[in-house]
């Protein structure tokens, strides 16, 4: 360490300093051109003193000149051992030489500006102890000597505190990995089991024939489709709020939507004693199909749950370039003071007749949903009257017929089920429910743990497979695309394949983009799935939705 220069030295440097600079500086902020060097002197003194945070001036070799209070604070230093000593002195001995390089080309091309912008900077303190710093850095000229002046802050407790965020971040993040992982585990996990039962009650219903057994076999399926509601409203919610949820946005009619919802929605209505009424709809819109058709499922449900007589009414209409989706019914209405609460999870309505089966989490489902989508949704009601749900979207123009459409509508004829169908389940006891079913409806079933299996399988089959049935995640890390795919190579046919999962996790989605193939998800409705079944063993082709 060098030694303070001597007196004479040292008095230029403060007399440079503070009598010629800070003439012009206080001259300039007093607006006064009259100042003695006695009072420009004292002015800076207390300007200097006065900084929120440490100030160094140096000469242009980097000697130190003049250091107010704060920087003796924060360095550790009495002010006579920073006096003439080189400024490398205040940083680790790490950085020291190459920092004189640094020096010497700001000196060479000065400016006011940050030093080193976009690093972390670190000072040292006399006791060795190492901390963050920000130091901006402008050059002062006097007619007989250039200067720098640095302003030096103390970041350690806002470092402190980006590492609390950072850390914070991190572990939302994983956080939010392990909620995805767990719920793509759940999704598939629990509804196993769910659909083994869907698919023993379906077999039983073919098979048994005594009216009070009969009896007991649709009270069972009342429980296993209350069951199935909440736990895919329960899965629904948490996908949602973990952030498990991507849109897939593209155009489509709408007419194709509520084609493939309306069937389902009929035997609901009719179930009650309603009337269902689905009015015709040209629109093409853009949305996501799938995420849009969930939304209306929770609607027009609610609508026929809390619904005792009359009817329900699903109709879209166009307005200012936006598809308006209606879903009405003549149900027990929601008083206004509840018409804000209804959207949150387990409200259900207080009102006579309000008490109903269910668990208040459709609409909370629907209002995530919609935000999600961009779209608005917004209810009119009248209680004892009913209600109006509307959810707007937009409309991108009238219908388009593909090549070969009609307006007319084409039923499958119901045949006697036949033919071999493989199933690739790889749980022995949704596997066995999933046989009794099929086999009760007429189908011989051939079945495989995995994708190996099945390509072993074929060998030993007589004939060609009508239908693949297969889970999407199998046995040995394989999975149902590629068990599909190797069953066709096999025959050299695009033979129809159901892929079913309860997995809700991204990569799930592979199994879309396949051929003549669809994505089941579980629990899957029995009855849905023999009328498409008998569809594709009759066809060659998959239902279109």
């Amino acid at each position: 360490m060098r030694h303070p220069p001597p007196k004479g030295r040292q008095c230029a440097y403060l007399t440079t300093v503070y009598s010629q600079y800070p003439v012009l500086l206080m001259a300039g902020l007093m607006g006064s051109d009259k100042l003695q060097a006695d009072e420009s002197e004292a002015y800076f003194r207390i300007l200097l003193e006065s900084a929120p945070d440490a100030m160094i001036i140096v000469d242009d070799h980097g000697e130190i000149a003049i250091v107010n209070a704060q920087a003796e604070t924060m360095f550790g230093y009495d002010r006579a051992e920073l006096i003439g000593h080189k400024i490398e002195m205040l940083l680790p001995e790490r950085i020291r030489e190459s920092h004189v390089g640094h020096r010497e080309e700001f000196t060479a091309s000065p400016s006011l500006r940050p030093m080193g912008p976009g690093l972390n900077l670190v000072g040292r303190r006399k006791d060795g102890s190492e901390f963050p710093v920000e130091i901006s850095l402008s050059p002062v000229s006097t007619p007989k000597a250039s200067f720098v002046s640095s302003v030096i802050r103390d970041v350690t407790r806002r470092r402190q505190m980006e590492q609390q965020i950072i850390a914070a971040q991190e572990a939302a993040e994983r956080a939010t990995k392990a909620n995805s992982a767990f719920l793509a585990a759940a999704s598939h996990d629990l509804r196993q089991p769910v659909q083994a039962l869907s698919l023993l009650n379906g077999a039983l219903r073919r098979t048994v024939k005594d009216a009070r057994a009969l009896e007991m076999i649709e009270s069972q399926e009342h429980s296993l489709t209350a069951m199935t509601n909440l736990l895919n409203s329960l899965l629904d919610i948490s996908r949602l709020d973990a952030g498990a949820v991507t849109p897939e946005i593209e155009e489509f009619p709408m007419q194709r939507l509520i084609d493939r919802l309306s069937a389902e929605f009929a035997r609901q209505a009719k179930h009650k004693g309603l009337e269902f009424e689905s009015i015709a709809c040209k629109s093409i819109v853009r949305s996501d199909p799938n995420l849009l058709s969930e939304v209306i499922q929770n609607l027009v449900g609610n609508a026929i749950r809390y619904t005792d007589k009359g009817k329900v009414w699903l109709r879209c209409t166009e307005r200012d370039g936006q598809c308006c989706v209606e879903v009405e019914d003549t149900g027990v209405g929601i008083s206004k003071d509840q018409q804000e609460a209804i959207f949150t999870e387990f409200h259900q309505i207080r009102s006579p007749g309000g008490n109903k089966e269910g668990f208040g989490l459709g609409l909370a489902i629907v209002k995530r949903l919609t935000d999600l989508l961009e779209h608005s949704v917004n209810v009119d009601s009248d209680p004892g009257k009913g209600s109006c749900f509307t959810v707007s979207l937009p409309a991108i123009g009238g219908s388009r017929k593909s090549a070969g459409e009609s307006d007319e509508s084409h039923a499958v004829v119901a045949e006697a089920a036949s033919g071999v169908i493989i199933l690739i389940e790889d749980d022995v006891n949704v596997a066995n429910a999933w046989g009794l079913l099929l086999e009760a409806e007429g189908y011989k079933v051939a079945t495989a743990a995995s994708a190996t299996e099945a390509r072993a399988l074929v060998k030993h089959l007589d004939e060609a497979p009508s239908l693949i049935i297969s889970d999407f995640h199998l046995l040995d890390g394989s999975t149902g695309v590629e068990a599909v795919t190797d069953i066709r190579g096999h025959y050299g046919m695009n033979i129809p394949a159901f892929i079913v999962s309860g997995d809700t996790s991204k990569v799930v989605k592979d199994a879309r983009p396949v051929d003549n193939s669809t994505l089941m998800s579980k629990p899957v409705n029995t009855a849905r799935l023999l009328a498409a079944a008998q569809f594709a063993t009759r066809t060659g082709e998959i239902p279109e939705d």
